[in-house]
């Protein structure tokens, strides 16, 4: 990697957090000293996820503590990680911004190492790499290392590790990625509908124990990246097209019942009784599937063109903010 002075920029760090009481003061604290001397702008956002214990409160604390360059977004209620995290992108202001979790196991002191090649290899994307994880092999690493092949097979971007939420974007292209669901672990891959995948790389980063709290994911979310990921395949190849997708489907359904039915035809002139052949049923079966399909399709163009030329909509709601943004930016850690 380049030792020259690194390009002129401003960093935001975005960190979600749900019922993570116990790590915000470290997580917080160990923030401050990885960026301890940074020579250029930086900031630190963390969205309270609709916490039910004292993470607001001490996360204020900490924003008390260390200065206007800490915000914490506090949301409604509990939206969600990927709602969380698109709640931080949408109020960070740096030109490359840093997501990480907060609950210690990744390490913030891998940040400016992570940030330096984003910037010296001109790339819109920098993806933790937890080559070492720290994590229990049936409930963590077997639905991990699953999720991520079938990611990799069905999107055509292929990481070691989809789902390390250490990642380094360049703002301008991942305020142009909505977040919906749990579609945080698909991020490079809708990264890749917004720039070329050469410019997505990994990193090798570092990994801790979790020490304190308890995880909020299990083996049941392989089940959920199944369901995102039928949607995520969905949008990367139709999203601009839809009919093509349901258009397919329903000639295909049509050629099938018309095959069949002009078969009974031919039949039926032989003279031959139809009315109770089965294949009669499921060639008008058939049809009936192939109209559907082409409506739905239509369907789908009229909401794609409303999806595209809608406003700007928010998918969650804020109830609070501790320290505002400033526009005059003196509020940035120096």
């Amino acid at each position: 990697m380049s030792a020259e002075t690194p390009i002129k920029h401003s960093l935001s760090i975005v960190i979600p957090m749900y019922n993570e009481e116990d790590n915000v003061e470290p997580m917080v604290t160990r923030v401050q000293e990885a960026l301890e001397g940074y020579e250029y702008p930086w900031e630190l956002v963390v969205t309270n996820d609709g916490s039910s214990d004292e993470t607001a409160n001490r996360l204020a604390a900490m924003a008390e503590q260390y200065g206007s360059h800490i915000k914490v977004i506090n949301l409604q209620r509990n939206f969600g990680q990927t709602a969380a995290m698109q709640a931080g992108i949408d109020s960070a202001r740096g030109d490359v911004i840093a997501t990480l979790d907060g609950d210690l196991q990744n390490d913030p002191k891998d940040i400016p190492r992570m940030v330096r090649r984003l910037l010296d290899e001109d790339l819109d994307l920098v993806a933790g790499w937890r080559k070492d994880r720290k994590d229990g092999l049936v409930l963590r690493k077997i639905p991990s290392r699953i999720a991520n092949r079938l990611i990799a097979k069905m999107t055509g971007v292929t990481l070691n590790d989809y789902g390390c939420s250490l990642k380094i974007y360049r703002a301008k292209v991942i305020k142009n990625v909505p977040l919906f669901g749990e579609m945080h672990r698909f991020i490079p891959a809708w990264m890749a509908t917004e720039t070329l995948p050469s410019r997505i790389k990994e990193e090798v980063v570092t990994h801790h124990a979790r020490q304190f709290g308890e995880s909020k994911y299990g083996i049941s979310r392989t089940f959920r990246v199944i369901i995102d990921l039928l949607s995520v395949f969905f949008f990367m190849r139709f999203r601009a097209r839809p009919a093509h997708f349901f258009g397919q489907l329903g000639l295909g359904f049509g050629a099938l019942g018309g095959a069949g039915l002009g078969y009974l035809f031919i039949l039926k002139l032989m003279g031959e009784d139809i009315g109770t052949r089965p294949l009669l049923i499921i060639s008008v079966l058939f049809i009936v599937m192939a109209v559907q399909f082409l409506m739905t399709g239509v369907l789908g163009e009229m909401m794609s063109r409303t999806y595209y030329s809608a406003a700007d909509r928010r998918h969650y709601v804020i109830h609070s903010q501790v320290n505002e943004s400033d526009e005059s930016g003196d509020d940035w850690k120096r």
